[in-house]
């Protein structure tokens, strides 16, 4: 998957309604790259979720590459929007992005359950985390 926030955004705006919003996050976590067992560690899963998600890192020159899975679609695909902001960034680039913005934009959070919220932001905060400290 390699979409940009951008494109998310201009894609985002083709629905009318959040139903098919929806849709197309759930799609786009369909297209994830497949999540190495390997990785299937408790460190690696991400505390405050309400569902399991593993959020493995790498970083090779300086730019952070991630791997993401969860056991609910409608999260694989959340996990999608947060890669098109963080994947195959530096960590200067992850601190400085404004997500809330980027989620504001598409009218995330108003349409997601306070648990989902909470684990968005879980997720967000992880990964912003493996940034700073690099």
């Amino acid at each position: 998957m390699n979409l940009t926030t951008d494109e998310i955004i201009d894609d985002l705006e083709f629905f009318d309604d959040w139903e098919e919003r929806y849709k197309y996050i759930i799609d786009l976590g369909k297209e994830l790259p497949e999540f190495d067992d390997a990785y299937r560690l408790d460190e690696n899963l991400v505390k405050g979720c309400q569902s399991s998600v593993w959020l493995h890192s790498e970083r090779q020159n300086g730019v952070f590459r991630f791997s993401v899975d969860s056991d609910a679609i409608i999260v694989r695909g959340l996990l999608a929007l947060v890669l098109a902001a963080f994947d195959e960034k530096t960590a200067a680039q992850i601190t400085s992005f404004d997500i809330d913005g980027y989620f504001a934009e598409i009218d995330l959070e108003n349409h997601l359950s306070p648990t989902r919220g909470n684990g968005l932001r879980a997720i967000v905060g992880k990964i912003k985390a493996l940034a700073e400290v690099s």
